[in-house]
Formats: structure tokens, C-alpha cells, sequence
């Protein structure tokens, strides 16, 4: 089961990118290489993301896009729901046609229970606390790198 499609995941990368660097217009071509994302692809999310709301963009020498959201404020469920719709962990339709069990199908109540519950904790993720998480990861893997680098430091070049 698949619950993040390339959109969602390249979208959600595309807005902590814009996030980390505040008011700048950044290009999408920057914000394809510093994400690894397909340059095309991109320049597709993007402007959905325009359309939305999210970012705005401008034309010219100095142009690109921007987050004009507050990233505390954009959802990882607002995001889901732009490039794949609402959450869904069941298929009640079959052939365009409606299952006859669905009234009484007890694993569907179950399932829609979890499903509200997958939202709200999507609802609780926003670019905002992505991008702290993030930001406090690089700022420990820099600690650990300088940790780990302090012993071969000294003791190579005829420190004891």
C-alpha cells in the first residue's frame, strides 16, 4: 500500500526547500538539484502549488517562487489532499460500481476510523515542524561529524 505518491513526497520536498530559504525567489531548476527532483516534473508541481496558494511566482532575471504561506500553517494533510485527494485506505467501489456490502461491512467503519485518524496526524505534521525536524537533524549530524573527527585530528601527526 502506497500512502505518498511521488507528488506529495516531491511537493512536501519543493516547500521545506522554499521554506529553508524565507522570502527569496528561489528557480525550480535550484530547487530540482538541491531535491533531486526531475526539473519537468517539478516546474508541474509548482504551479500547482501556485494555484493553491502556497508559493507565488514571478518572471525575469530575479524570478522564481516563494512560500507566502507560513510554513507552521501548511499541513502535510493540506498537501495530500492537493496532489491525491483525501486519505483513503479502502476501495469501496468496484468497476465504477458501489460494493452491495457497504452499509453493513464492519471492516469499513473500522477502516474510516483510521483513516480520520491518519488525518488528523497529517493535519498535526506542517512544513513548519518538517523543517525544525530537519534543521535539528543537520545540526546533530554536524555535532556527530565534529565528534567523530576530533580523535583522528591529534592522532595522526605525532600528537602523544
Amino acid at each position: 500500500m502506497q500512502l505518498l505518491t511521488k507528488h506529495t513526497d516531491y511537493a512536501i520536498r519543493a516547500l521545506l526547500t522554499l521554506a529553508g530559504h524565507g522570502d527569496t525567489y528561489l528557480s525550480a531548476r535550484r530547487i530540482a538539484e538541491e531535491q533531486l527532483i526531475p526539473y519537468q516534473f517539478l516546474r508541474g508541481l509548482l504551479q500547482e502549488l501556485v494555484r493553491a496558494g502556497f508559493i507565488s511566482s514571478r518572471e525575469g532575471a530575479h524570478g522564481g517562487v516563494k512560500l507566502i504561506k507560513d510554513p507552521e500553517t501548511i499541513s502535510v494533510r493540506e498537501v495530500i489532499a492537493l496532489f491525491q485527494g483525501s486519505i483513503e485506505l479502502s476501495e469501496c467501489m468496484f468497476r465504477k460500481q458501489m460494493c452491495a456490502n457497504r452499509a453493513n461491512c464492519v471492516l469499513r467503519h473500522q477502516i474510516l476510523k483510521i483513516e480520520r485518524m491518519v488525518s488528523a496526524e497529517f493535519d498535526k505534521v506542517t512544513i513548519g515542524s518538517l523543517l525544525h525536524d530537519l534543521q535539528e537533524a543537520g545540526t546533530q549530524s554536524a555535532h556527530k561529524a565534529v565528534m567523530t573527527d576530533e580523535p583522528r585530528c591529534g592522532s595522526g601527526k605525532g600528537g602523544r
